[in-house]
């Protein structure tokens, strides 16, 4: 009886350590298995790949707005240099294009005739265009400018192109032998002052323009003038 008692009891501690081995070997299965499906790759791995590649691709840039080099690059490039346009990009000035006005220069010879006095040519167009070299000058009245007394210009300064813009100004200075004496005046050379109501300016490719003085006539000795080039500096 114990024997076979004994007998009974082998064999049940035999299935329990069976199962026991059978379960164990379920569990490292089934572990198996979760690790295979719960471990991808880790979050941070794409992200970081991806901030190295574009920290050493020229070509890359960063968002509008943000602080990275590639926005300041991308920035500078997008610079026109369309507001340092040069003076030969624009055409030249036409007589309709030009207005010119004329007006007794504060800077002039002793005397009592006009001296000196300054022609303004304002821009009246809707586009930019260029005045260039120096003035013909001719004395007239107060018809037509056809009918007028060329004066010998002695030119003075570099011609160089002036470009206006709508409403941009140019100057021309006329400095003139200058009238002495009270009355009617005389010339140092000896010659007979002349008066003109008004002047006839022109500037090559520009036309002639009939200018009188805001204040007074031209009067002037020997029919002769210094005549600097057109300037985008307002002469005094």
């Amino acid at each position: 009886m114990y024997h076979r008692n004994t007998i009974r009891l082998a064999a049940s501690a035999t299935a329990v350590i069976a199962g026991a081995l059978s379960l164990t070997a379920c569990g490292l299965g089934g572990g198996e298995g979760t690790a295979k499906v719960s471990s991808p790759t880790p979050a941070s791995a794409v992200p970081s790949h991806a901030a190295t590649t574009a920290s050493h691709n020229p070509t890359a840039t960063s968002a509008p707005g943000s602080s990275g080099g590639g926005t300041s690059t991308a920035s500078a490039a997008a610079v026109s240099p369309a507001s340092h346009t040069t003076a030969t990009t624009a055409p030249q000035c036409t007589v309709s294009a030009v207005k010119a006005t004329a007006y007794q220069a504060a800077d002039h010879p002793v005397g009592t005739g006009t001296g000196a006095a300054i022609v303004e040519f304002t821009n009246v167009s809707a586009h930019a265009c260029v005045l260039r070299g120096h003035p013909t000058v001719a004395g007239a009245g107060n018809g037509s400018p056809d009918h007028n007394s060329p004066l010998k210009v002695t030119p003075t300064g570099t011609a160089t192109a002036v470009r206006l813009a709508p409403g941009g100004k140019a100057w021309v200075k006329l400095t003139f032998h200058q009238v002495q004496g009270e009355g009617d005046g005389y010339c140092k050379s000896g010659a007979k002052p002349a008066v003109y109501p008004t002047l006839v300016v022109g500037l090559p490719g520009a036309g002639a323009h009939q200018v009188a003085l805001s204040d007074g006539e031209f009067a002037e000795c020997d029919d002769t003038v210094i005549a600097t080039a057109v300037t985008a500096v307002k002469p005094a």
